[in-house]
């Protein structure tokens, strides 16, 4: 007998497999990459031609992400020397920090917005997945079409009614406004991944569990939430991706008060046009909390992708 396996990849393969694979990550880690140096350079190195690799570290970008400045005379200047190394930065263009930006604000906003928007999608979803899944629903399969349907139109279809209908409704510029939006188009997303998730629960499960004398929401709560938490978890990182990264709603139904990230870090203006230093420093800022969000949640991830592949 040859000891020969024809399920086990051979060394040769793993070595292939796995250059391949260190490859893909570093070509695709590379944007990430770019734009986290480039936070660190001064605008005249983010705009040199060729693009510089070795520069000259500095937190100027930084700087301006989070201050407003003004320019001042040169006997102000004078008059007020540095307080901290920030004033010192911005010294360089005869300029003085009057304030904190609006980023923190806006940042706060996709958090809020981001993070309320999935709650309320994975918490209605479970609940019409479950609905979906283990009840016998006048046209299911119509009504789960319809609500798949809501997640193919473009954003640009649908913009002038939402965008009338909350005027209407006082919900323009509102968290409310947006997570609800967010809501209703995460909610087709969600309904479809849990149903498959909830499907694959036997329902045997809940069958003993309400013979033991638990109801109906009992079962549900204490049965199938913690066999499904694989597929909530997994859910829950795709609604996020969308609401965080959604920008067209929020540049026409957003202006102030409830401004995202998104639209607000394009307009960040430095000396002669955009600062790309501050816009790439945002942007950097912006990606850590879904980045964190994804590693907590890396199994379940990995689970739910992979979940209900093998029939028994």
């Amino acid at each position: 007998m040859s000891g020969f396996s024809v399920t086990e990849p051979s060394n040769r393969s793993k070595w292939i497999a796995g250059f391949l694979v260190v490859t893909y990550a570093l070509i695709t880690m590379i944007p990430l990459v770019w734009i986290l140096l480039t936070g660190f350079k001064s605008p005249a190195d983010a705009i040199s031609y060729p693009p510089k690799v070795v520069f000259g570290p500095t937190l100027e970008g930084y700087v301006n992400l989070f201050t407003t400045r003004t320019r001042q005379t040169q006997e102000f200047l004078e008059a007020n020397p540095p307080q901290n190394w920030a004033d010192e930065i911005v010294r360089q263009y005869d300029m003085v920090i009057v304030g904190p930006s609006k980023f923190g604000e806006r940042f706060m906003n996709s958090v809020i917005i981001g993070f309320g928007s999935t709650f309320l999608s994975i918490f209605l979803g479970t609940l019409a997945a479950y609905a979906f899944s283990r009840f016998k629903v006048p046209l299911k399969d119509d009504l789960l079409f319809f609500i798949l349907s809501t997640r193919m139109m473009p954003p640009v279809a649908v913009a002038i009614p939402i965008f009338l209908m909350f005027r209407n409704l006082g919900l323009s510029d509102t968290h409310l406004g947006m997570i609800l939006l967010y809501t209703g188009v995460n909610i087709s997303l969600a309904v479809w991944l849990l149903k498959g998730f909830i499907d694959e629960i036997p329902r045997e499960y809940e069958e003993a569990a309400l013979i033991d004398g638990y109801t109906r929401f009992q079962a549900f709560y204490k049965v199938v939430l913690p066999q499904a938490a694989t597929g909530i978890a997994s859910t829950a990182i795709f609604c996020l991706i969308f609401a965080w990264n959604e920008y067209a709603f929020a540049v026409l139904l957003t202006s102030a008060n409830a401004q995202t990230a998104p639209p607000f870090i394009p307009t960040i203006i430095g000396i002669g046009g955009l600062d790309w230093p501050a816009v790439a420093a945002g942007a950097t800022i912006f990606l850590i909390p879904v980045m964190i969000f994804t590693i907590l949640m890396r199994k379940h991830l990995l689970r739910g992708i992979t979940f209900g592949a093998v029939r028994k």
